[in-house]
């Protein structure tokens, strides 16, 4: 689709700059792939915090078990948009508010992160009158070493902990214990998400046939690894659906809960170059945009792969040729980086920036209001 977004691209004129263009039906037909590949293995739900712009939640939603929502405001477009989906409900330091609407919106699960949220879910139900299921999150300890995130203390429960809440379900009329959650670390590859994985399987099955559950449900959240160092690579979505099948046994049920693996391949920001120059040794080329519209090299501290369109090259427009440039944006401060030292064959005011691995945690992460600059445009293609 590369040839596709720049010749789309490249047809964008100046006042639509920067603007954001995703592939919604290569993304389609992506996630199709994935959910054959781990057809004997989870059931996936797409983890909507990672793009939830309605083309791109169609699309994903017409191939995958469900959504994954992990605030009412989540939950609320979600159910608007795809009213019929299945939708589980998590996220640390739920309202009283979002736990009505937890019942009121027929969330299918609603994965609990403490004893005290449980007690305020049951009231929630029982004012609602709804009966609600429930998954407990839980919160291992062990050795994430290598992960690009690991989740800490907010998130779930300690094993003791999670005990507390078997008192509570029991008083509980209108919940039910169906499994556990648990999503410990981000940005693995296949063999360490799946030996996290069988670490969580380890612990829920003896603990969930003690607490006398049957047909078990165990979500294994998410944590597929994206490589940004390599635009090409993807996440061996066969070796893990292989791996999986393996460990997975009868009577239960495997979730897991893919998001940026599954839409970060599939949408590019797209700007000009409004400015080249160098200073104290170094080529830096400003940006139209910046990191208020694409937060994720900011946060990640990596180099946004793109790559350059020449656009109509004056004799006077300032250039480079075979040296490293440092792109950045608009904003008045030096953190608006959005790729460092980057070598180019050329680089010249008024070519194009085709940013790739911008169809995940981007423009929905980004401080969109700093200094007021225009929002960019969005295409689907």
């Amino acid at each position: 689709m590369a040839v596709g977004v720049d010749g789309f691209s490249a047809g964008l004129g100046e006042e639509r700059l920067p603007a954001y263009v995703y592939d919604v039906s290569g993304l389609g037909e992506y996630v199709r792939e994935i959910v054959a590949a781990l057809a004997d293995g989870p059931e996936v739900f797409y983890a909507a915090k990672a793009n939830a712009d309605a083309p791109v939640l169609r699309a994903v939603a017409a191939e995958v078990a469900g959504i994954e929502v992990a605030s009412g405001g989540e939950l609320e477009h979600v159910r608007r948009l795809l009213p019929d989906a299945r939708i589980a409900f998590g996220g640390p330091g739920k309202t009283d508010r979002e736990l009505r609407l937890a019942a009121r919106l027929k969330a299918e699960r609603v994965h609990v992160e403490s004893p005290y949220e449980l007690r305020r879910l049951a009231e929630a139900a029982e004012g609602e009158g709804r009966d609600l299921d429930v998954l407990l999150r839980v919160n291992l300890a062990g050795d994430r070493a290598g992960a690009a995130l690991a989740m800490s203390g907010p998130f779930g429960m300690d094993p003791g902990l999670i005990a507390d809440c078997l008192p509570i379900l029991a008083a509980a009329p209108r919940l039910r214990l169906r499994g556990v959650h648990a999503h410990l670390a981000s940005g693995l590859d296949v063999p360490a998400l799946v030996a996290q994985q069988r670490e969580i399987l380890d612990w829920a099955r003896p603990w969930l046939a003690r607490a006398g559950v049957t047909l078990p449900e165990i979500n294994l959240g998410g944590g597929m690894a994206v490589d940004y160092a390599r635009p090409e690579a993807r996440f061996d979505w066969a070796a893990y659906g292989k791996a999986l099948s393996s460990l997975a046994l009868p009577g239960e049920t495997l979730r897991v809960e893919p998001g940026r693996a599954l839409t970060v391949h599939h949408g590019w920001y797209v700007t000009d170059v409004l400015d080249v120059k160098t200073a104290h040794g170094r080529a830096y080329a400003v940006v139209r945009g910046g990191t208020h519209h694409l937060r994720t090299p900011a946060t990640k501290n990596h180099d946004q792969p793109f790559r350059v369109l020449p656009g109509p090259r004056h004799a006077d427009a300032p250039s480079v040729r075979d040296t490293a440039v440092t792109l950045v944006g608009q904003l008045c401060t030096p953190k608006d980086v959005l790729a460092r030292d980057i070598p180019l064959p050329r680089l010249s005011v008024g070519d194009r920036v085709v940013f790739a691995m911008a169809g995940a945690y981007a423009w929905n992460i980004s401080h969109h209001s700093f200094l007021m600059h225009p929002e960019p445009s969005f295409h689907y293609l």
